[in-house]
């Protein structure tokens, strides 16, 4: 399966969870064809973040979850952001800051910059995984959002990712501590303003730090879906991942479960905060 879809015994919120990035089914002939190791190619991984917002179907919201991993196929990216650097028969059009550090919808590197394959692959192989699993996940998004909207007259999208403890260092934070959150809404292109302040906080209420909007904006999922004119919002949440594992060995730390325990309350409020009288069409 391309995903996994855990929906709620009763639907209740127009909030949506999902994590596009957690995925870790590594089909055996993509670690064949890797120069990397196990260990080494999950490091694009946000190991574990699925887990952490499990608790959303127990409190009314869908959580999508990819199976297939960021590594082999970015569910974060545009379906034509093709590296021609890493497929075969594929031009480029204009310059892409993205798909030129190597970061496609079909990676060319994980973190650091190492390359995961020695040699390009074929243009097939770039359309396989695209149909196989880019599209079936977002055809669901896509369903799961429409869905919401026709229920409740509104969809809230939280698209869950985890972001590198380091990648946090290259802010200058002159206005306060290291954030342990950051929220992009585009600068406010994807989600309304009420949404993004009671995003922010339901993180803060349970002591997190959070900033919005550096370095990271929000990528392909908050730029397609996020339409706040259309009551249609999206919200990309980056978690530290010092806060519940060990970066080097892709493993729970011993703050795992307190701090699972600390998203669950999040997402308590995030889906209490989408709970709306269900229009009679819906009924």
């Amino acid at each position: 399966m391309p995903f996994r879809l855990d929906m709620p015994e009763s639907w209740t919120t127009s909030v949506v969870f999902a994590s596009p990035h957690s995925g870790r089914d590594y089909p055996e002939s993509f670690l064949r064809s890797s120069v990397l190791d196990e260990q080494a190619i999950r490091t694009s991984e946000d190991a574990f973040v699925d887990l952490l917002f499990a608790e959303a179907p127990r409190l009314g919201a869908p959580l999508l979850a990819a199976n297939a991993p960021r590594a082999y196929i970015d569910l974060n990216r545009s379906a034509d952001e093709l590296d021609p650097a890493l497929i075969e028969d594929v031009r480029r059009v204009t310059h892409n800051p993205r798909i030129s550090s190597g970061l496609g919808v079909v990676p060319r590197v994980v973190a650091n910059g190492r390359s995961i394959y020695s040699e390009k692959l074929s243009r097939l192989e770039a359309e396989d995984r695209l149909n196989s699993y880019w599209h079936p996940y977002h055809d669901r998004l896509q369903t799961l959002l429409d869905e919401s909207h026709a229920r409740f007259g509104e969809a809230i999208l939280i698209d869950c990712h985890s972001m590198p403890h380091e990648a946090i260092d290259t802010i200058v934070h002159s206005r306060g501590p290291r954030p342990d959150i950051v929220l992009g809404d585009r600068f406010g292109a994807s989600a309304g303003p009420e949404v993004i302040e009671q995003v922010e906080a339901a993180f803060g209420s349970v002591g997190l730090i959070v900033t919005r909007n550096a370095p990271f904006a929000g990528a392909f999922t908050a730029q397609h879906y996020g339409r706040p004119s259309r009551e249609q919002h999206v919200v990309q949440v980056e978690i530290d991942r010092a806060l519940y594992m060990n970066e080097k060995t892709i493993e729970p730390n011993a703050n795992y479960e307190a701090f699972r325990a600390v998203i669950s309350e999040v997402v308590a409020q995030l889906a209490a905060f989408g709970v709306r009288d269900v229009p009679l069409a819906a009924e």
